[in-house]
C-alpha cells in the first residue's frame, strides 16, 4: 500500500489541478525517481507544459522543506507550467519520507542533489540549460542558495523563509532557540532518517554543549558563500519567523552583489507564502513568478525597475518600498535609560511568544504578543518608558540597546523586548532579542534587536523591558544572582 501511495497522489494531483481537456496550454504531472548525488534515489513530482511547443522549456527545481515531501509545491508548479511554460521538478529532500539517504542538514550531498536533479531535468524533462532556476521554502530555500553558490548554471533563485546563517538563527547571541531546535529535531525524527551530523548535533544539544555544534554552521550557511552567488536572488521572509529571524536575512541581502529583491511581511516561519505553494493567490508567489519570468524568460514585467526592498509593516498595512534596506531608516532617536537593578532567574509576563503560533496570529489576524506593563514584576525586569508619541510614527529598521551591565553570575541571559504601549499600559510586542553574557563584573552590551517596520499610533509610547527568562529560549540565568544597569545606557530607535 505504501508503494502505491505516490502513484495515487500523482493521479489525484493531475485530476484536481488539470485544466479542461480543451484548454491550451496545459500541463502533465508524473511521479519519478531521480538519481541524486551518488545515485541516491530521490522522489519527485515532475510537472511539464503541454500544448506550448516542443521546448526546451525553462527549468525550475524546487527542493522540499524540512519534514515536507514532494507534493509541497505541486500547486504552484502546475500554475508555472501551464501559465508560463516552465518545466518544474518538486522533489523530496534527501533523508525524508520515501527519498533515500539520510538527513545531513544541508550538507554536501544534499546541496549536490540540486545539481543532480538539474541534470535529470535537462535530460528527461525538456529543460533548457540556459534558463535554470531553483527555489523553495525553508530547508528548500537554504539548499537553493547554497546550490546557486556551487552551480553556475543556476540563473535565478527564490528563497522563502530561508536561513542564511545557521548559527545566528538557532543560537542568537549564544542563546539556544530551544523551541525552534526541538521543533526541527521532532520533525526530522518523525518524517526522516537523521544522519550522523544531525545525531551528533542533537546529542551535543541535549548535553548542553550547543557551542560544539557551531562548526557545522559555516559550510551550511549561504552567508559564508555569498560572494560566489551570481544568480539573481529573491528572498521572502516574515518579521516574526521563529526559526530564521530577519536580522540574518537583511545582512545577507545587503551583501549580495547581483540582482536582488527582499520581501518582508507579517507572519511566522513559512506562513506568508504557505498558500501560494498550493497554487492559491499570494503576493509572495506572484513575485516568485515575476522574478523567474524576468530573469529566465526575459519578460519585461517591470520587476527590475521596482525598489528591491518591499516590506509590509508588522502590525498591518500595505507594501512599502525602499531602494535598499539601509534606506528604510532615515533617522534615529536616542532614548536614555535610567539605572536599575533586577534579580535573575525569575520569569515575568514579558515573553517573546511561541514559535509558529505567535507569528501566525500576528500575520493572519494582527494579534500581537501582548503584555500589561503595570503587571511586570519590577524585581525581575527592568522597565523603561519612552515619551508619549503625540503624532503617529514608524519604527523602521533595527532598534539597538546600549546597556552597561554588572552581573554577579558566571552566565546570565538577558531578553530585551520593545513594546508599543497604550494609555492603559497594554503593550504589543514590536521586536525582541536575547543575549547571553559570560563572566561576572561590569561590561558594555550592544544589543541589536530584530529588524522591524511597525507603525506606532498617536498617543502611544515605546517601552523597553529587559528580563532574564523566556520560554522560547534555553537561557543561562540562575536564581539568586542579579544584574545592575548603569545610568549611561540608552535605546536607539530607527525611524522612517
Amino acid at each position: 500500500m505504501r508503494r502505491s501511495l505516490p502513484l495515487l497522489l500523482a493521479a489525484l494531483v493531475a485530476l484536481v489541478l488539470a485544466p479542461p481537456a480543451q484548454a491550451a496550454p496545459g500541463f502533465a504531472v508524473a511521479y519519478e525517481t531521480i538519481p541524486g548525488q551518488g545515485g541516491t534515489p530521490l522522489k519527485a513530482f515532475v510537472v511539464t507544459p503541454t500544448g506550448q511547443g516542443d521546448g526546451p522549456f525553462p527549468l525550475l527545481v524546487l527542493p522540499s522543506s524540512w519534514g515536507v515531501n514532494d507534493i509541497e509545491y505541486v500547486g504552484a508548479a502546475a500554475k508555472l507550467a501551464y501559465q508560463s511554460g516552465y518545466s518544474v521538478i518538486s522533489y523530496t529532500s534527501r533523508g525524508f519520507y520515501d527519498s533515500a539517504g539520510e538527513i545531513d542538514v544541508a550538507g554536501p550531498d544534499t546541496v549536490a542533489d540540486v545539481s543532480r536533479v538539474i541534470d535529470w531535468g535537462l535530460a528527461h524533462a525538456n529543460g533548457d540549460p540556459a534558463r535554470i532556476g531553483v527555489g523553495g521554502i525553508s530547508y528548500g530555500a537554504g539548499q537553493s542558495l547554497l546550490a546557486a553558490a556551487a552551480d553556475p548554471r543556476i540563473k535565478a533563485v527564490t528563497a522563502l523563509s530561508t536561513w542564511t546563517d545557521l548559527a545566528r538563527s538557532l543560537y542568537p547571541n549564544e542563546t539556544v532557540n530551544a523551541q525552534a531546535v526541538e521543533l526541527l529535531l521532532a520533525a526530522g525524527h518523525l518524517t526522516g532518517r537523521p544522519g550522523s551530523v544531525l545525531r551528533d548535533a542533537e546529542a551535543a544539544y541535549r548535553d548542553d554543549r550547543f557551542a560544539d555544534v557551531l562548526p557545522i554552521s559555516p559550510p551550511r550557511s549561504p552567508a559564508t558563500h555569498v560572494s560566489s552567488i551570481k544568480a539573481a536572488v529573491m528572498i521572502g521572509n516574515a518579521w516574526n519567523d521563529g526559526l530564521f529571524a530577519p536580522s540574518q536575512i537583511t545582512d545577507f541581502f545587503t551583501a549580495l552583489s547581483g540582482p536582488k529583491r527582499l520581501m518582508l511581511s507579517p507572519g511566522d516561519h513559512a506562513t506568508a507564502e504557505l498558500f501560494g505553494a498550493a497554487g492559491l493567490p499570494n503576493d509572495i508567489w506572484a513575485s516568485v513568478g515575476r522574478w523567474f519570468d524576468h530573469h529566465l524568460k526575459g519578460v519585461d514585467n517591470g520587476i527590475d525597475r521596482e525598489n528591491p526592498v518591499q516590506v509590509k509593516p508588522n502590525n498591518g498595512g500595505g507594501w512599502r518600498s525602499f531602494p535598499s534596506w539601509a534606506a528604510a531608516t532615515t533617522r534615529t532617536d536616542r532614548v536614555p535609560l535610567a539605572a536599575d537593578r533586577i534579580g535573575t532567574g525569575w520569569p515575568t509576563i514579558a515573553e517573546s511568544g511561541t514559535v509558529l503560533v505567535s507569528g501566525a496570529l500576528q500575520g493572519f489576524l494582527n494579534i500581537p504578543v501582548g503584555v500589561s506593563t503595570p503587571l511586570i514584576d519590577r524585581n525581575a525586569a527592568a522597565v523603561w518608558r519612552g515619551a508619549v508619541q503625540w503624532s503617529a510614527t514608524t519604527v523602521s529598521g533595527t532598534p539597538r540597546a546600549h546597556l552597561t551591565v554588572t552581573t554577579t553570575a558566571a552566565k546570565t541571559t538577558l531578553y530585551a523586548y520593545l513594546y508599543e504601549v497604550n494609555g492603559l499600559g497594554l503593550g504589543a510586542l514590536v521586536t525582541h532579542k536575547p543575549v547571553t553574557i559570560t563572566g561576572t563584573g561590569a561590561r558594555t552590551v550592544d544589543l541589536a534587536l530584530e529588524p522591524v517596520v511597525w507603525d506606532v499610533a498617536a498617543g502611544n509610547r515605546l517601552v523597553l523591558v529587559v528580563d532574564t527568562v523566556d520560554a522560547r529560549y534555553k537561557g543561562s540565568s540562575t536564581l539568586g544572582s542579579s544584574v545592575a544597569f548603569g545610568a549611561d545606557s540608552w535605546l536607539e530607535v530607527p525611524r522612517s
